[in-house]
């Protein structure tokens, strides 16, 4: 069983959580405007980890067929073999149910909105079935993480939270653009829609761009709505020259640092966010 579950955690990237969870941190320091509670801290990071541990592991389950066809993702445990699709429901399920009890534990509205967010969630893997709109699909699920740590914490909506979301939301779309450039060929051929195979490699990076500059303005914003201070701005400065040399080591003919881009920017990117938005409003 350990085995299997070590296997499971590997299918489903669970390090990649560090994308969206400090997301999720800053919603909460907002909502605080200062430090949460234990309680709403711990809940919070557990909803966090079953959301995302559900949502990649039925992404694996209905894509096992697209998996084995592809060279790129043929190796993953599902197409392999090495674990079965019956154990990798189940872990789907359990880990569901824990984001469930965790929203239950937060507040009332969580607990009520938990089941539609873990729809929209869930969705997300049939998104590239029909629409190139999949990767800022991809981005809002992500990107509903730190308005989902506000409403655990205040109960109701506000602005800061929403365009925070929206800035993570087109970050991670365009990140996963970039991503998808690997497997252009293979969607056209399988008659998937992701943007490199639908509008070609060009095209698809200048929209990735755009998408990063919508991320800058917004983060920009949220800092303006939230009434954060320059510590917090050099921070969104940081992040877009990170995002702009992700642009720039990534190229229509050369996809050799793809993985650069994706992994190692990226990380930095919401760690930054973290470091630069607490120390603002914890000093304040």
């Amino acid at each position: 069983m350990w085995n299997k579950l070590k296997i499971t955690l590997e299918m489903i990237k669970f390090e990649h959580t560090i994308f969206a969870l400090p997301f999720a941190l800053i919603g909460a320091l907002l909502a605080s405007h200062g430090l949460p509670t234990a309680h709403q801290i711990t809940w919070i990071l557990i909803a966090m980890v079953g959301a995302r541990s559900a949502a990649m592991a039925f992404n694996r389950v209905v894509d096992v067929r697209f998996d084995r066809l592809n060279p790129r993702t043929a190796t993953r445990a599902l197409p392999a073999g090495t674990l079965s699709k019956r154990f990798a429901v189940v872990f789907t399920a359990a880990t569901s149910a824990l984001f469930i009890v965790a929203a239950w534990e937060l507040n009332p509205l969580c607990f009520y909105l938990s089941v539609p967010l873990l729809g929209i969630l869930l969705l997300y893997s049939y998104t590239k079935r029909f629409t190139v709109f999949s990767h800022l699909f991809l981005g809002a699920s992500i990107g509903m993480a730190p308005l989902a740590a506000w409403l655990a914490i205040q109960g109701q909506f506000a602005w800061p939270p929403v365009l925070l979301s929206l800035a993570v939301m087109f970050w991670v779309a365009g990140f996963d653009v970039i991503y998808s450039l690997q497997d252009a060929e293979f969607d056209r051929s399988a008659k998937l829609f992701s943007l490199p195979s639908r509008v070609g490699i060009a095209p698809a990076l200048h929209i990735s761009a755009a998408f990063h500059a919508a991320t800058v303005g917004l983060l920009v914003a949220t800092a303006l709505m939230a009434n954060l201070g320059n510590v917090a701005f050099a921070g969104i400065a940081v992040v877009a020259a990170i995002l702009f040399w992700e642009h720039r080591i990534v190229k229509p003919d050369d996809f050799s640092r793809v993985n650069v881009a994706f992994f190692s920017l990226n990380g930095y990117v919401s760690f930054l966010l973290l470091l630069t938005f607490a120390a603002d409003i914890l000093v304040r």
